[in-house]
């Protein structure tokens, strides 16, 4: 099965498995900064540390003008605080110095790839945290892969080397990035684990390269 035929019958069992999930929205700066948080920490960590945030200074001229060691306490329970307080406060910066303000509305009026070379150009953000912006803050089609999404595509044998969203994105079905992001990272975190996956319990198993060779 070549491997664009391949996602979209991913994507029709897992829609069968696990339904079509809710679909997270919400202001694109909020999301931004939220993935920010979200790197290298679990969700639990990165919800305490935004609401932690949000709870200190509630707006974001209040966090763009707090003291960086204040904004690393804030932020503590996601970890690597003192780093992620800095990028925070650069991207902020960034923002307001373009835009005079502090939102991210404006990519509404940008096309696709306009808004992806905007966000790309932001301090430390890289093509996962842009396009979680624009496919859940903007609703535009772009596919996000984190650490739950390539491990499974890889081990499908959808992509083996190379940058992953550049090896996916011509393969997903259209109007399915939101759906099928959401259900791989479950798949991801249920059944498909880095270590001891539940291969039996997979309804892709008969499509995955890894369980085929055994491993």
């Amino acid at each position: 099965m070549d491997p664009k035929r391949k996602l979209a019958e991913v994507a029709r069992r897992l829609r069968r498995a696990y339904g079509t999930p809710p679909s997270p929205g919400g202001d694109p700066l909020d999301i931004l900064i939220k993935t920010i948080l979200s790197q290298n920490t679990t969700d639990l960590n990165r919800d305490r540390a935004y609401q932690s945030l949000r709870e200190e200074f509630p707006s974001w001229e209040e966090v763009l003008a707090a003291p960086e060691e204040e904004l690393a306490r804030a932020i503590r329970r996601a970890g690597l605080h003192r780093q992620r307080a800095a990028r925070i406060k650069a991207v902020l910066a960034k923002i307001k110095e373009e835009q005079g303000r502090l939102s991210l509305d404006f990519l509404a009026g940008l096309s696709d790839e306009e808004a992806e070379r905007w966000l790309l150009a932001l301090p430390g953000v890289g093509k996962k945290t842009a396009y979680i912006v624009l496919l859940f803050g903007l609703r535009r089609p772009r596919f996000p892969v984190d650490t739950h999404v390539a491990r499974v595509t890889r081990r499908l044998g959808l992509f083996s080397r190379g940058e992953p969203h550049r090896a996916l994105a011509p393969l997903v079905p259209p109007g399915k990035e939101l759906e099928l992001h959401l259900n791989l990272i479950r798949l991801g975190r249920e059944v498909c684990r880095p270590r001891r996956p539940r291969c039996p319990e997979c309804p892709l198993v008969d499509l995955c390269a890894w369980a085929k060779e055994g491993r």
